[in-house]
């Protein structure tokens, strides 16, 4: 109490409180209804103290109250502030919250999309938005004094992520840097290199989660607790949590067999009991559907949910599911207020496009309170979504997991329905970070008690591994960084090639190789220990076992080496005999899954190309021909070298029909049957085996004759010797393999960035520390294919082309095609834009050959893959001003994915009408009216990109 206090105590305690009042802190306090956390403060006061900060706490935590303050920092000094978001939709919002705040007249919005009022103090942006500010030297910088990164962490995007290292590198000194990050096991070691970089910067990590989180597995009708004391409540106590004993128990009895041989001894009666129980154990034991699972969750007051779900055609399957179910989540006034609010939203979309966009079953489905959200969908509707889960009229989302990543919509219950996904190349076990990720969206700060993260109850899970991802917290920061063209002669231009070489080596990315290499030293340090041991070991009394040692290995390598000339030689003329093949031809497939009678549609031979490139048809030729062929089992197929062992000769020739179409079933089954009867009854021919030629080779008769007069040939212990022997190469070989990683990872961009510049150099791009007109262009054009839009440019390719077709062109730039590689040809425009097309593709060919000579490896994020051509037909038609029903009938694609692709092309094109060099060309000309072609309609008035 005051009065306990004496009055020197009360003057000290009164100067405290006039100190706090005199804070920038103090008066944004007062702006929040609610109080600010420990970490909050913490962030807060080193800011206003003049440090940077790297804030890493959990979803949901409110750590955006830190990039506000130094919104609030920015205005209350006179200064400006940019607030940066990795995706356009958090933009929008974040725009929209700081705007309903400090009012439209001080804020803007910038997202390549949109521009609304640039010129304010605080302006919203997405991270590539202020990259290119930064190599253009805009006049906006002047007066920048804070730059806020939200959701940091983004800078592990293989894609995207060094577009983070480049502004945290490139921002001036004076800029105060505030990273917001999710939390990462690694904080610290990223706090330091910005420490290294940025100068002193606070590192306030928070693992505290505002609201609990408990962790369920529900299976059939019962809710299990993932642990059987949570006593932590889904945070990072130190108590110890164990798995709850009834899932363990319900895991062991799934997993036990049905059936047990020793049975038969057992009575008949016994085994039939045995056989009861099991069946009524099962029966408390299944997956619940989609609808049961929210019926349960409604039951139980855990709406609103969002159910993750790994395919785009699984969330609008579930939304469907639960319609037909006939779940109804909304009363008749939360059903008009959701029908109001939508009418409002999609008031701008043409009538004869809301049937194409199947508008009229999503507003059912928003109407129950029940609705998908995914990349696929219109980015109108996924705003609304939003707005509607927000609000609370929607109380049932599906979601792919990049809802988890993208703009701030909280639930009071998460759903997994599966713990594997789809990652691009195959199905993969969902990391601890990802589950982190996911379940982080549950529980609402303010409104909910506590969050909950549901698991769906599979066959064969096992409770132990879950509560392992449950529990544990890593979810490392790794950097993407790589240099690029654009990134190159941007550099070269600001700071010559030396500066530049430097300003690299400080980037995350040779921050974290750098670390490594410590660890890897005392690794060597070990093994050269260990080598002395082996060598003691292997001592032989009769000689030099080490040469004896020698020798067998050179015996060894040698019948490998042959062994290997003989697989090749045969894949060479399996290889030789796929070339010859024709349309039309019948072969029998020796091997592998299709084997048997096959029709040849496509020899998959690349016309004029060398192996190790693709072809037109976007099929990769690294291993030789990839025939697509017609099975008798009536499937098309496009076959790879690894189905013919053997060389393979025509049976028989056929006629394809030019009717003839792939994905039409009874197109494959006609012609199927027509292979049947045409050759059906041919036997193909047996391929001999040849002498193996290690049995006539002189070196390794050579060898085995010098093996056999060795000294140590006649040791009784030789075997022995020759265990150690092994262990000291293999030892050896690994000492040297870390020596070289240690090589490897010192100067590692560095190095990229100078073959960067020998190939720019080479092309004229860059003339030393000179970067010429050619290069100035390519400054400007941002983009993973930048150095072929730039060759294309010089080259004239894309002069005398119409708008339409310049689109279908440039769509080939950005496209990247979700379909396998079994897909058919993509179609294109005629005329001059296929030409166009086919001259990009050799470009492209003759850069690839280039980056190959001098080691510029794609496979490590550097150098330019294929242009894909699967969205050029697409952007021809809608450029041209075809209606939507037609292109998305067409295109075969969703209308979310369309707008993107679309979206992507106008930014490109918008590249390449401002690039320097290009007054008074017919391109520049005509990417600005392709872009006016382009944004109309869906795309139009779509806000988020």
């Amino acid at each position: 109490m005051t009065e306990d206090l004496s009055p020197a105590e009360r003057y000290a305690a009164a100067r405290i409180r006039n100190a706090l009042q005199a804070t920038a802190l103090a008066p944004f306090r007062e702006m929040y209804e609610f109080g600010l956390d420990p970490f909050q403060i913490e962030a807060c006061e080193a800011l206003e103290a003049g440090k940077g900060v790297l804030v890493a706490a959990p979803t949901g935590s409110g750590k955006t109250i830190v990039g506000e303050f130094a919104v609030h920092l920015a205005l209350r000094e006179g200064r400006k502030c940019f607030y940066t978001t990795p995706i356009k939709a958090l933009s929008n919002q974040k725009y929209a919250d700081l705007a309903s705040r400090y009012g439209n007249d001080k804020v803007g919005l910038l997202t390549g999309d949109n521009s609304v009022n640039a010129d304010a103090p605080v302006v919203v942006m997405t991270t590539e938005v202020l990259r290119n500010m930064l190599y253009a030297g805009s006049q906006a910088l002047v007066g920048l004094g804070y730059v806020v990164m939200d959701e940091v962490h983004y800078l592990s995007d293989r894609f995207r992520g060094a577009v983070w290292e480049e502004v945290i590198i490139h921002l001036p000194e004076s800029v105060t840097l505030v990273s917001l990050s999710a939390t990462v096991s690694n904080a610290e070691e990223f706090g330091d290199w910005l420490d290294t970089v940025r100068g002193d910067t606070a590192v306030i990590v928070s693992e505290h989660r505002p609201v609990p989180l408990w962790q369920h597995v529900l299976a059939g009708r019962r809710m299990y607790d993932l642990f059987e004391e949570e006593t932590d409540h889904g945070g990072r106590g130190a108590a110890k949590r164990e798995v709850n004993p009834d899932l363990v128990r319900m895991a062991r009895m799934e997993n036990q067999r049905t059936y047990n041989p020793r049975d038969r001894r057992r009575g008949k009666m016994a085994r039939e009991a045995d056989r009861e129980r099991e069946r009524r154990q099962r029966s408390r034991i299944w997956t619940p559907s989609r609808p049961e699972v929210i019926d349960r969750l409604d039951t139980e007051g855990l709406l609103p949910a969002i159910t993750f779900i790994f395919s785009r055609a699984g969330c609008e399957a579930a939304v469907q599911q639960c319609m037909y179910a006939g779940l109804r989540l909304n009363g008749d006034e939360a059903r008009a207020t959701v029908r109001e609010i939508v009418e409002e939203r999609t008031a701008s979309i043409p009538t004869e496009d809301l049937h194409v966009l199947g508008y009229y079953e999503w507003l059912e489905g928003l109407e129950r309170g029940i609705a998908a959200h995914h990349a696929g969908m219109l980015p109108t509707f996924k705003e609304v979504v939003e707005e509607l889960f927000v609000r609370g009229l929607v109380k049932a989302v599906f979601a792919t997991e990049t809802l988890a990543l993208g703009i701030n919509m909280p639930a009071r219950t998460v759903i997994l329905e599966k713990l594997v996904k789809w990652n691009g190349e195959q199905h993969a076990d969902i990391t601890p970070g990802e589950y982190t990720q996911l379940t982080g969206r549950a529980g609402r700060r303010g409104i909910d008690v506590e969050g909950h993260a549901v698991v769906l109850w599979q066959r064969g899970m096992d409770p132990g591994a879950l509560a392992g991802l449950a529990g544990t917290r890593t979810y490392p920061l790794r950097s993407s960084f790589r240099p690029s063209y654009n990134m190159a002669v941007n550099l070269v231009q600001q700071f010559g090639r030396h500066r530049s070489r430097e300003l690299l080596e400080t980037s995350f990315a040779q921050f974290q190789a750098d670390r490594s290499v410590v660890g890897i030293s005392r690794q060597v340090q070990r093994n050269e220990e260990g080598l002395d041991g082996y060598r003691e070991g292997m001592t032989c009394h009769l000689g030099d076992f080490e040469e004896y040692a020698r020798l067998r290995r050179e015996l060894k390598d040698r019948e490998n080496e042959l062994a290997k000339q003989g697989a090749a030689q045969r894949r060479a003329a399996a290889a030789a005999s796929l070339e010859k093949l024709r349309p039309g031809d019948v072969i029998h497939v020796p091997t592998g899954k299709f084997a048997g009678l096959a029709l040849v549609l496509d020899p998959g031979v690349p016309g004029g190309r060398a192996n190790g490139h693709r072809g037109h048809a976007g099929v990769e030729y690294h291993e030789g021909p990839r025939p697509l062929v017609l099975t008798v089992e009536r499937q098309v197929k496009r076959l790879g070298m690894i189905d013919f062992p053997v060389p393979v000769e025509p049976l028989e020739r056929m006629r394809v029909p030019k009717t003839f179409n792939a994905r039409s079933p009874q197109s494959r089954r006609d012609l199927a049957s027509a292979l049947r009867s045409k050759a059906g009854h041919i036997a193909p021919e047996r391929h001999r085996k040849q002498r193996a030629a290690a049995a006539d080779d002189r070196e390794i008769t050579r060898l085995r004759t010098e093996l056999r007069a060795h000294p140590c040939h006649g040791c009784s212990e030789r075997e022995d010797h020759a265990r150690w022997a092994e262990r000291y190469h293999r030892l050896t070989r690994d000492t040297r393999q870390l020596e070289r990683r240690i090589e490897g990872r010192t100067n590692t961009i560095a190095r990229t960035f100078d073959r960067i510049v020998a190939l720019l150099s080479e092309l004229d791009y860059l003339r030393g520390d000179e970067v010429t007109e050619h290069g100035k262009r390519l400054a400007r054009l941002y983009g993973e294919l930048d150095l072929l839009a730039s060759e294309c440019l010089r080259d004239g390719v894309w002069e005398g082309l119409g708008p339409a077709e310049l689109a279908a062109c440039v769509s080939a730039l950005v496209f990247e095609s979700r379909q396998s590689e079994d897909a058919v040809v993509p179609k294109t425009p005629s005329g001059p834009a296929k030409t166009a097309l086919a001259e990009m593709v050799r470009i492209w060919g003759r850069l690839d050959a280039l980056e190959e000579d001098l080691g510029i490896n794609q496979a490590e994020g550097v150098g330019q893959r294929e242009p894909d051509l699967g969205f050029a037909w697409a952007a021809y038609m809608w450029a041209s001003g075809r209606g939507l029903d037609d292109v998305l009938r067409e295109a075969e694609m969703p209308a979310g994915d369309f707008v993107r692709w679309c979206k992507q092309v106008i930014d490109v094109l918008g590249q390449i009408a401002a690039a320097p060099g290009s007054d008074g060309s017919t391109v520049t000309r005509n990417a600005r009216r392709a872009i006016e072609g382009i944004r109309r309609g869906v795309v139009a008035y779509s806000s988020v990109g």
